[in-house]
C-alpha cells in the first residue's frame, strides 16, 4: 500500500449508465490528442465492442461495471501503482492521508490476482493479528480475491468500526490459514519517540501523512528537553514504513539538512523536471544520525534514506529497501473520482534512481529469526517482483527482496542495538557473511 504521492493516493471508478456515444466523453481527451488513424481505430474498436455487448450479451450487462473494468484494465497495463478512484474512494483516500480512517491498518498491492501485504501499520488490527509483509490475502470473508481489482478488495476490507472480518492468508511454505480481525477506526500516529538510555533519541515514523512533519518536530523537541546536554545522537526508524506523501518526505529530509538537493523528479517531458532543495537549519543540531531501513521501507521513506545517505548526513543500518522509485499524481476528474497515475521517477541527490533496486544499508544487519519463523519467508520481494513494474532506466541488476522482520521485543532487535552501539562509538560490522569468491583458475560451467 499506500505509497509516495505528489498529491495523494488509492483507487477505482464510478460513472452513470453510458452508451457508446456518451462513452466518447469519458475518452474525449484521448480522442482529442490522437494524431493518427491507428489511435482512432483502436477507440472505435472499443466503442464497437461496448455496443455489441450491450446489445447481444446473454443478460442485461452492468454498464457501470463494464466501464470500470475497462478503465482499470487500461491502467493495470501500465504499472502496479496506477489506478482509478470513484468519488467515494477519492474521499476515503483523502481521509487516509490525513492520518485517520476506518479499516484494518494495512498497506497492500496486487500481485498475480491476489492482494499482497507491503506492510501492516503499527498498533492496528493487522499488526496486532500478526499479519506480515509479503503475506498474500487470497480470500476475504470466504470470498476468493481472484478476479477482483485491488480497489474492490480494499473496499471489502473496509467497513464499520467494530465489525468482524476474516482474511485467508497464504504465507510462503505454509498452508493457507484464516485470521479473524475486528475493524477499528485507524488513527495513525505516524511519529512515535522514546529515549534509548539517557543520551539517544529514538524516533519511529510508520507512514508519511499530513501530520508527520509536525509529529517529528514535537518528538525531537521533547527528546532534546529530556536529554539536555547528554545527547549522543538520534535514531530514525523507517523500517516497514510503506511511504505516503512526497511533500512530507521532503520536509523530514530537510529537517536534518542545511543545504543541497533533497530529491528530484523527472517525467517523460524534460520541462516538467523538478528539484527540491533543503533550507538552512538542522532540527537535531547536527548530532549524529542513524536511519534504520529494511525490505518494508518504501517510497517516501526511501526518499528520506537516500537523501540523507547521499549527503553523508546519516548512516543507514538494516537491509535493502523496497525499491519504489516512482511518483504518483492524483488527477481529479470533475466530480467522478480521480486518476492515480504514475507521472515521474524520483532520484536521490547523487542522481540515483532506486526504482526496482532499492537502497542498500551502509551496514547490513539481518535480524535473527525466532524458532517459529525459521525456514519461513519474512522478506519482501521488493518492487522488482511486482508484475509490470517500471524498470530502472540506468540498467544493471534489479534489487531482490530483503528481510522485513522486526521483533516486537526490543531487547531482541539487533538492528536497533547496532544503531545504539554505533552512536556510542562502538564499531559495528555487518553480521552477514560475504559471498565467497571463486577460487583462482576455476570457471563456471553449464550443462547443455
Amino acid at each position: 500500500m499506500n505509497v509516495n504521492n505528489r498529491v495523494k493516493s488509492f483507487g477505482l471508478v464510478l460513472a452513470g449508465a453510458v452508451s457508446a456515444t456518451v462513452l466518447w466523453h469519458v475518452f474525449g481527451d484521448a480522442l482529442a490528442a490522437a494524431t493518427n488513424a491507428e489511435h482512432y481505430k483502436q477507440l472505435n474498436l472499443f466503442g464497437d465492442v461496448f455496443d455489441r455487448v450491450r446489445a447481444d450479451y446473454v443478460e442485461d450487462p452492468d454498464e457501470i461495471k463494464m466501464t470500470e473494468a475497462a478503465i482499470n484494465g487500461m491502467l493495470a497495463a501500465l504499472d502496479p501503482h496506477s489506478s482509478y478512484m470513484n468519488a467515494k474512494q477519492f474521499e476515503d483516500m483523502s481521509v487516509q492521508t490525513s492520518g485517520k480512517f476506518g479499516g484494518l491498518g494495512i498497506e497492500v498491492t496486487m500481485e498475480n490476482g491476489v492482494v499482497k501485504v507491503v506492510a501492516p501499520i503499527d498498533d492496528t488490527p493487522a499488526s496486532k493479528a500478526g499479519i506480515m509483509s509479503n503475506d498474500l490475502i487470497v480470500k476475504i470473508d470466504g470470498t476468493e480475491i481472484q478476479g477482483m481489482t485491488l480497489n474492490e478488495a480494499v473496499d471489502k476490507m473496509r467497513g464499520g468500526v467494530n465489525t468482524p472480518i476474516t482474511l485467508t492468508i497464504q504465507r510462503k511454505d505454509q498452508a493457507a490459514f484464516d485470521v479473524k480481525l475486528v475493524r477499528e477506526e485507524i488513527k495513525v500516529q505516524s511519529v512515535k519517540s522514546n529515549l534509548e538510555g539517557e543520551d539517544i533519541g529514538y524516533v519511529r515514523i510508520s507512514s508519511f501523512s499530513e501530520q508527520t512533519q509536525d509529529g517529528l518536530e514535537k518528538a525531537i523537541n521533547s527528546l532534546k528537553a529530556k536529554m539536555g546536554d547528554k545527547v549522543k545522537g538520534y535514531i530514525l526508524d523507517l523500517r516497514n514504513d510503506p511511504g505516503g506523501l512526497l511533500d512530507q518526505s521532503i520536509s523530514v529530509s530537510d529537517s536534518f539538512l542545511d543545504q543541497g538537493e533533497v530529491v528530484s523528479t523527472r517525467s517523460r517531458h524534460a520541462e516538467d523536471a523538478q528539484r527540491f532543495t533543503a533550507t538552512k537549519g538542522d532540527i537535531s543540531d547536527h548530532k549524529p544520525l542513524v536511519i534504520l531501513i529494511n525490505g518494508g521501507s518504501a517510497s517516501a521513506s526511501e526518499i528520506v534514506a537516500g537523501a540523507l545517505q547521499d549527503h553523508k548526513r546519516a548512516t543507514l543500518i538494516g537491509t535493502r529497501s523496497f525499491g519504489k522509485g516512482s511518483v504518483q499524481t492524483i488527477i481529479p476528474l470533475g466530480g467522478q473520482g480521480a486518476l492515480r497515475l504514475t507521472t515521474a521517477r524520483y532520484y536521490t541527490p547523487s542522481g540515483r534512481s532506486i526504482q526496482a533496486k532499492g537502497i542498500d544499508a551502509d551496514i547490513v544487519i539481518e535480524q535473527p529469526l525466532p524458532p517459529e519463523l525459521i525456514g519461513k519467508n519474512v522478506s519482501t520481494e521488493g518492487e522488482a517482483s511486482l508484475k509490470g513494474h517500471l524498470t530502472n532506466e540506468s540498467g544493471g541488476d534489479e534489487g531482490g527482496g530483503s528481510s522485513a522482520y522486526v521483533p516486537e521485543d526490543r531487547s531482541k532487535d539487533v538492528q536497533l542495538k547496532a544503531a545504539i552501539d554505533f552512536l556510542h562509538g562502538v564499531k559495528v560490522v555487518s553480521n552477514v557473511k560475504p559471498i565467497d569468491a571463486k577460487p583462482a583458475g576455476t570457471a563456471e560451467t553449464k550443462a547443455n
